[in-house]
């Protein structure tokens, strides 16, 4: 039997505020989500003027990452490549979905949505760096 972390509530608010700094240092509205490893919402929140689409995607983002224990910028690359068959597949292959991953090993993952889609990666990996900041 192993051990391994679990996100807490205070790492949850440390990533999300961390994500929320970076998307205000910008300009940007989106929506920020945080989700455990099995892809259990932990956290979702819509900043004023994000797009109301947004909040359904982010935690879609955060949950693909986290199951698929990948950036789900990789399910967006298979279809882009011609892999259809991964439409078929329980992800959303949009990128701006980033694992949390303490001790190689995926505890949760952070989604952002409601800018382009490198934007939200930034501000998703802004969240993660708080996390490993302390």
């Amino acid at each position: 039997m192993r051990t391994c972390a679990v996100l807490e509530l205070s790492d949850v608010k440390k990533i999300a505020a961390a994500a929320e700094a970076e998307a205000r240092r910008h300009g940007w509205a989106v929506s920020i989500a945080v989700c455990d490893a099995g892809g259990m919402p932990l956290w979702l929140q819509r900043m004023d003027g994000a797009p109301p689409m947004s909040a359904i995607i982010a935690p879609d983002k955060a949950r693909t990452s986290a199951l698929g224990l990948r950036p789900s910028k990789v399910y967006e690359e298979m279809v882009n490549a011609g892999r259809f068959a991964a439409l078929k597949l329980p992800v959303v292959p949009l990128e701006g979905g980033e694992p949390i991953v303490v001790d190689g090993v995926c505890i949760g993952a952070v989604g952002v949505s409601g800018v382009k889609s490198v934007e939200d990666v930034q501000i998703a990996r802004a969240g993660l760096a708080a996390l490993d900041a302390g």
